[in-house]
């Protein structure tokens, strides 16, 4: 058996929703779009070797609960949205570790740009 010092990953790109997230009155009241990229640590062993669902976090479960914490309670800060994205994610599927970024390609900006993002790494603390 091989063993890799490295660990597995499960990648979702481009997960977006509607939010209410921001500072500004209007971000609150009209809403706005926001993407997200997740990047999911993780060890395919027990997966690949039984080829059951049940032994890895499903992807499609993972998109909808972004999703969900996009559209739900409203924050002031894209900081605050990524790392709850990042530590719901971390409690209810088994991962070891999220690299997660959060895309705010409408905000309230009065210059030409393209993306403003923010990115968080969490990992589980040892012996969760």
């Amino acid at each position: 058996m091989t063993v890799s010092t490295h660990p597995d990953r499960i990648t979702l790109t481009g997960v977006s929703a509607t939010g209410h997230h921001g500072v500004l009155d209007f971000e609150r009241r009209e809403g706005q779009p926001f993407v997200v990229d997740a990047v999911l640590h993780t060890d395919f062993g027990e997966a690949a070797s039984s080829d059951n669902i049940s032994a890895t976090a499903s992807y499609a479960e993972v998109a909808e609960r972004i999703v969900g914490i996009i559209g739900g309670e409203p924050v002031d800060l894209i900081e605050t949205l990524a790392v709850r994205l990042a530590e719901a994610i971390l409690s209810e599927f088994p991962v070891d570790a999220v690299e997660l970024t959060v895309h705010k390609p409408e905000a309230p900006i009065a210059v030409p740009f393209a993306d403003v993002s923010v990115t968080v790494f969490r990992e589980r603390a040892r012996g969760d």
